[in-house]
């Protein structure tokens, strides 16, 4: 159901090609970079938050980890997930597929500087065994993107 959902709602954007489902698991950054064959940072995973009482989703590159002291300042509160079992019911989509596209509305989207090394990334399309094949400025348009922000460690060269 969320993999139609997502696939509506690109084919409406005329890049429903784009998805891939995938023979394979792509659930974690790793399995997904050997199903889609790329790099695993490429993989632009998606993370969700709880802003207060609102769901906020986060998508960084796939070697990026969200930094407390980066995310505090920016959102003045303590990073706080979404517990696994709450995900589907708040985003819509299963942890392991979740994505910012096909969201329910008023659900904010954020893009982390880490993925603008990057002409090309993939982020999941609704299942732990899809993906989609975007450039930035795709990325960008297909989530409705609020900003782009800076709270992950771990990926810019020492």
């Amino acid at each position: 159901m969320s993999l139609e959902k997502v696939k509506q709602y690109f084919d409406a954007l005329g890049l429903g090609q784009r998805i891939h489902v995938l023979d394979q698991s792509s659930a974690t950054v790793e399995e997904a970079a050997v199903a889609v064959g790329c790099e695993p940072e490429r993989i632009a995973k998606t993370m969700s938050f709880l802003l207060g009482d609102d769901p906020i989703l986060i998508v960084t590159a796939g070697d990026a980890r969200v930094d407390n002291k980066k995310y505090k300042e920016y959102f003045h509160q303590k990073a706080k997930m979404i517990p696994g079992e709450l995900v589907e019911k708040y985003i819509g989509h299963a942890p392991g597929g979740v994505c910012p596209f096909a969201i329910p509305q008023g659900t904010k989207v954020f893009l982390d500087i880490s993925l603008k090394r990057f002409a090309i990334v993939y982020p999941a399309a609704g299942t732990s065994n899809s993906a989609i094949e975007l450039s930035i400025k795709e990325l960008e348009d297909s989530s409705a993107y609020t900003a782009w922000i800076d709270v992950c460690k771990g990926w810019q060269e020492e």
